[in-house]
């Protein structure tokens, strides 16, 4: 069954800004929470080369409501010219979880 919850991803070069990207929207009530994964690899075709750098994975929890101003706030914080934004359903999961997602993601 579908839920109202969705995760929605970004990557970036830079440990402090994956952080305040993180921080930045935890801190708006843009997502009930925000992890950032390690340093990888990111090999990508860019501007007819291929490119290989290091990048953190930011990783968002929020609602659909949310999900427009979240993207909307990303991308004015986002230094890169095509950021990564991609958004997955959440189909499942725990009802606690679930529940409280949506009670910190919701606009106060």
């Amino acid at each position: 069954m579908p839920t109202d919850i969705v995760i929605a991803q970004t990557t970036i070069d830079d440990e402090g800004r994956a952080e305040a990207l993180a921080l930045g929207a935890v801190e708006a009530r843009l997502a009930a929470c925000a992890h950032v994964d390690p340093p990888f690899k990111a090999v990508y075709r860019w501007q007819g080369a291929v490119q290989v750098e290091r990048e953190w994975r930011i990783t968002y929890k929020t609602t659909r409501d949310r999900l427009p101003a979240l993207a909307e706030w990303v991308a004015a914080e986002h230094p890169y010219e095509v950021p990564e934004w991609i958004v997955l359903p959440v189909d499942s999961g725990s009802e606690a979880y679930l529940r409280w997602v949506a009670e910190e993601s919701a606009d106060a």
